[in-house]
C-alpha cells in the first residue's frame, strides 16, 4: 500500500501488519536534476535527526516509543531525497505470540536505522551491535540509550557468552533479538560469512529465529567514511520478513532456512550473491 505526506508513525504500522508497504513515488525536480543534491540534503537531515535524538537520550528520555519515531523519521528523510521502499512479509508477525531472534543480512547503514521502526510495530527489540559503535559521537549516545547487546569482534568465544547470556535474559522478558551474522557490512551475500549465532541463541532461548533480507545498497559505503558513502535514489529499499522457524535438534536446518530465503529474495532483487 501506498501513502501519502499525511503518513505518521501509527498509520505506517497499521500498513505493515495488514498489507505491507510500498512508497509512493514523486518527482523530486532537485534530487533529479541537481548533481550531489541528494547526498547532501539526506546526510544533512540525518545529522539533525541524530543530534535532536542524543540530547534526548542524554536526558534519558530516548525510550522505545522515541526510537520508533526517529527511525520512522529516517524513513521519511530516505523517502524525501527520492528513495522508495518496498516492504512485505510481516502480516506473519502478527500471528506471532512472544519473542523470537531476527536474523538479517547487513548491506548498509540505513539497515540499523529503518528497522527499529519496522519491528517495533511487533514487539520490543534489541540488536546486537559492535562494541565500537557506541562510543560513536552523538549516535553512540543514542544507542546506548535502548541497551544493546554490544560484542568486541575480537574473541569470538566471549562475544557467544555474552550474547547467549545477555540475550536469553532479554527474550526471557518478552524482548525480541536482532542479529547481522555477518562480520561486516556487504552488498554482496556470502553464505559462508554468515555465522549461526542467532540460531544458537533462538536453541537456547527456545524461541524461533525469523529471517530478514534486506537489499539496501541506495546507501552505499563510503571510501573514507563507510557511514557516509553515495546514495543512489534510483535504486529501491527492499526489506522482507519470512515465517517465524522453529529450531529443532541442532539449529542446522534452521539456520539453512534462514541463509536459503535471503539468498532467495536477494537474487530476485538483482543483487549480488555469491554462495
Amino acid at each position: 500500500m501506498n501513502c501519502s505526506k499525511s503518513m505518521n508513525k501509527d498509520l505506517f504500522w497499521h500498513m505493515l501488519r495488514t498489507s505491507g508497504y510500498q512508497s509512493p513515488v514523486k518527482s523530486r525536480f532537485l534530487v533529479e536534476n541537481v548533481p550531489g543534491w541528494a547526498r547532501f540534503i539526506y546526510y544533512i537531515q540525518l545529522v539533525i535527526i541524530f543530534v535532536k535524538n542524543c540530547i534526548k537520550a542524554r536526558k534519558g528520555q530516548y525510550d522505545h516509543e522515541a526510537w520508533a519515531s526517529s527511525s520512522f523519521g529516517v524513513v521519511k528523510i530516505v523517502e524525501s531525497v527520492g528513495g522508495r521502499f518496498q516492504i512485505s512479509g510481516l502480516q506473519s508477525m502478527t500471528q506471532q505470540k512472544g519473542p523470537v531472534v531476527f536474523i538479517a543480512n547487513h548491506m548498509s547503514l540505513v539497515d540499523t536505522l529503518v528497522l527499529p521502526c519496522i519491528l517495533l510495530a511487533f514487539s520490543h527489540i534489541t540488536f546486537v551491535v559492535k562494541e565500537s559503535l557506541l562510543k560513536y559521537p552523538v549516535f553512540g549516545a543514542i544507542l546506548q540509550a535502548v541497551d544493546p547487546i554490544a560484542v568486541s569482534r575480537r574473541n569470538p568465544r566471549e562475544d557467544l557468552k555474552v550474547v547467549l547470556n545477555t540475550g536469553k535474559a532479554l527474550l526471557a522478558k518478552g524482548h525480541s533479538v536482532v542479529i547481522f551474522p555477518q562480520a561486516t557490512r556487504s552488498d554482496t551475500f556470502d553464505s559462508t560469512a554468515f555465522n549461526s549465532l542467532g540460531v544458537k541463541l533462538a536453541r537456547q532461548a527456545g524461541v524461533p529465529v525469523v529471517p530478514i533480507a534486506l537489499k539496501t545498497d541506495f546507501q552505499q559505503n563510503g571510501r573514507i567514511i563507510k557511514d557516509m558513502g553515495p546514495i543512489d535514489p534510483n535504486k529501491i529499499l527492499y526489506l522482507k520478513i519470512g515465517d517465524p522457524i522453529p529450531v529443532e535438534g541442532g539449529g542446522r536446518a534452521a539456520h539453512q532456512a534462514v541463509v536459503n530465503f535471503i539468498k532467495q529474495n536477494l537474487k530476485a532483487w538483482g543483487a549480488n550473491v555469491l554462495r
